[in-house]
């Protein structure tokens, strides 16, 4: 087959070798030569989008296996496969960007041994190996399929219940988790998004994304790959997502009201118009579309809405890692180009081998490899529930 440059594999591969220049140099040079990372200010563009936002983005894997094995919305069973697809890529490529981050990467298997189970880095770190070991084994179906291997398909089928409630169980922890992070900075944190409910508003804000990247995703992958867009599917998770933004949003004024910064928030300042961006994108724009029904049944204005929903989160994350502790520290942050350059690699990569995998692996065909079998148990938590009632 010949190969055809176009104008996107052009500027994939302009990203590709701007981000393996910057690589070699974090990698031979240290994290200084390659960031605007002090010891003031440790954790930068990495941390803040790769990690943080990283992990929220690849939510859609546990959204849709619980919705559809869990409370049984056989409707959304078309985009498990892509989202854990999506979710299993997200996983690996945040271990990725966690690597240019620490200061020892080959160091990182050290938490396996000395272990600390009272550190939340360590529960994150250890719900993070632990859940993208599950996303690969719920991955493996496409494999063995694509091989016409029957018998490890079965294999994977009687552990399947165990891998939903494990894949779950886990990503509840760490999504919270990542949020109990910013517990122990309540001096360093601006009051905007220092909050004893920062786990709680971590855990929501990864459904709420869950939600509208799966939207996102199967609009993309409908125009990419010329699949015809799965209305009924996007209308059931237009629907999803407004209940989650809006509780979302209840759970942002209640801690602003129990705080009493609701009239501080409308002062006009450095942190307030960053915190005025994150709740426009977040809420107003998704909201106002997503309140009317003829909106919800646009694939445009579904597309649309789920948009402004990551953009709106990804800044709140980015508030709340990079923003968010300028004040203290006494100077803005602003990251390297070699730092945009290494961060954009990694988003160019999970495309590539999102497409990659599209194209060679029944994704986002119908099949048996992620459906249990009747009378196989779907197991929730202290529920027991067969699959087919």
């Amino acid at each position: 087959m010949k190969f055809k440059l176009t104008l996107w594999r052009a500027v994939f591969i302009v990203i590709m070798a701007l981000g393996i220049y910057s690589s070699f140099v974090r990698y031979f040079r240290g994290l200084g030569a390659v960031s605007n990372m002090t010891d003031q200010f440790p954790w930068g563009l990495w941390i803040g989008f790769d990690c943080l936002c990283g992990v929220m983005l690849a939510a859609g894997g546990f959204c849709m296996v619980g919705a559809v094995y869990l409370f049984n919305v056989e409707r959304l069973h078309a985009v498990v496969r892509p989202a854990v697809l999506t979710a299993f890529l997200g996983y690996l490529l945040f271990i990725v960007g966690l690597l240019f981050d620490l200061g020892r990467p080959w160091y990182i298997w050290h938490q396996m041994i000395y272990m600390n189970p009272h550190s939340v880095m360590f529960e994150v770190g250890f719900c993070v190996m632990t859940y993208t070991t599950v996303l690969f084994f719920e991955f493996l179906p496409n494999v063995f399929e694509k091989l016409n291997w029957k018998t490890p398909i079965k294999w994977i089928q009687k552990i399947y219940p165990v891998l939903i409630v494990g894949g779950i169980l886990l990503s509840t922890l760490h999504q919270s988790s990542l949020g109990s992070l910013y517990l122990i900075m309540p001096s360093k944190l601006h009051p905007f998004w220092y909050t004893p409910a920062l786990p709680f508003f971590f855990f929501g804000s990864a459904v709420a994304v869950g939600l509208a990247m799966t939207i996102f995703e199967s609009t993309q992958s409908a125009k990419a790959f010329g699949r015809q867009l799965e209305l009924p599917v996007l209308v059931t998770l237009g629907g999803a997502l407004l209940i989650a933004l809006w509780v979302n949003l209840l759970l942002r004024f209640e801690d602003f009201f129990h705080r009493g910064l609701l009239r501080a928030i409308f002062k006009p300042g450095y942190e307030a118009y960053f915190l005025w961006l994150e709740l426009a994108l977040t809420f107003a724009i998704p909201l106002s579309i997503l309140s009317f029904k003829k909106a919800r049944l646009s694939p445009q204005l579904l597309y649309l809405a789920s948009i402004s929903t990551v953009l709106g989160f990804i800044t709140n994350r980015l508030n709340i890692a990079l923003i968010g502790f300028e004040t203290f520290v006494g100077h803005h942050y602003t990251p390297k180009w070699t730092e945009f350059s290494i961060t954009l690699m990694i988003i160019a990569m999970g495309f590539a081998l999102f497409g990659v995998a599209v194209r060679y692996l029944p994704i986002f065909e119908s099949g048996t490899a992620h459906k249990l079998e009747e009378p196989e148990i779907a197991l929730s938590a202290g529920v027991l529930s067969h699959a087919g009632d």
